[in-house]
């Protein structure tokens, strides 16, 4: 058996599992005020802390160290998955509609930079050679055969 420990707020609640009688409470090596099988701590600050429970010879003893504050709101494993799963389909939803609304515009034709129709970027003829390189052609390399490192 074991201590049972409920926190709600600030206020943390220990029950001792031993039957009511003359219960011991120990918290930090002071001995508390309460003959009761529940002791109340209010405004706990959240530091660790050594609890026990005594009635004549039985005594449990508990590190306690809760994290306590104020304004905190305690959820249960279905709310958890509740909000997990409506996060999901919310998500997938909008994946679902951008999906849809980009799927008809593939064959539309945007304006590109400058506002120029596409038709006329394909009639414009290649770009003019240099005429200071002659392309090294297969079979013909005679023109390059001629040239051989120099040394300085």
């Amino acid at each position: 058996k074991e201590i049972l420990v409920e926190i709600s707020g600030t206020t943390v609640t220990l029950t001792c599992p031993l039957p009511g009688g003359t219960i011991t409470w120990m918290i930090s090596g002071t001995k508390q005020s309460s003959n009761e099988v529940k002791y109340v701590i209010e405004n706990h600050n959240s530091s660790p802390t050594n609890v026990s429970c005594a009635s004549g010879e039985t005594t449990y003893e508990m590190y306690l160290n809760a994290r306590v504050c104020e304004n905190c709101e305690e959820l249960d494993a279905l709310a958890v998955t509740g909000i997990i799963t409506a996060d999901l389909l919310i998500t997938f939803g909008v994946l679902i509609l951008v999906y849809y609304f980009s799927k008809g515009r593939k064959g539309r034709a945007s304006a590109g930079a400058g506002g120029r129709p596409r038709g006329q970027k394909m009639q414009r003829p290649p770009p003019v050679p240099n005429p200071d390189y002659e392309p090294i052609r297969k079979g013909q390399r005679e023109v390059y055969a001629g040239l051989e490192p120099r040394g300085f």
